[in-house]
């Protein structure tokens, strides 16, 4: 069965970008090792990312996925997606269930999930599996958030807790319980 994982940092006050997007306070983090991104990677088949985290990676100038990339948008279209990049991202308008369900349909098995409207919605629908969240000691303030509002409490699992460099934390979840899924309420 497929399952979505998260790999993402956020401030201490639970800020994963700056409203405009910005990781200006991620880049001066001495996060020594890089949390373990590459292994992470290694284990997913693609991503399922949003509109905006899409932009925000496009600012980086190279491309930093060797994996698939599936962006999730209504206003965007193929020629917001670079020529160079039109082999290894593709727009997609479905709801989380039926991008997972197409996915799982192509023979893929973990999914990193990625920007906080994206992982918001995916949690919601049950199709998280684990988060690994490493913490940035900075607090900006204001920005968007890595979690909103949930009809119910989703419970979770330490798995683990590492030091990276000087001051980050990385912290690895599995979610416990999960919300039932449309599918399942029906049974």
């Amino acid at each position: 069965m497929i399952a979505g994982h998260v790999f993402i940092a956020t401030s201490l006050d639970g800020f994963i970008a700056r409203a405009d997007n910005s990781l200006d306070w991620l880049m001066k983090q001495d996060s020594g090792s890089g949390g373990d991104f590459e292994t992470f990677m290694d284990s997913v088949d693609g991503l399922v990312m949003g509109a905006g985290t899409f932009r925000t990676v496009l600012g980086f100038g190279e491309w930093v996925y060797r994996k698939p990339v599936v962006v999730l948008s209504r206003s965007m279209t193929t020629n917001d997606i670079p020529g160079d990049l039109k082999e290894k991202v593709r727009l997609s308008t479905a709801a989380p269930q039926e991008v997972m369900a197409e996915l799982e349909a192509e023979g893929w098995r973990n999914v990193y999930v990625d920007g906080g409207r994206v992982i918001q919605s995916f949690l919601r629908e049950g199709l998280i599996e684990t988060l690994t969240v490493t913490l940035a000691p900075v607090l900006i303030g204001d920005g968007i958030p890595l979690f909103a509002s949930l009809p119910a409490d989703i419970d979770l699992d330490l798995v683990s807790a590492e030091r990276l460099g000087a001051n980050m934390l990385k912290t690895q979840y599995r979610v416990r319980t999960q919300f039932a899924r449309p599918d399942d309420r029906a049974k």
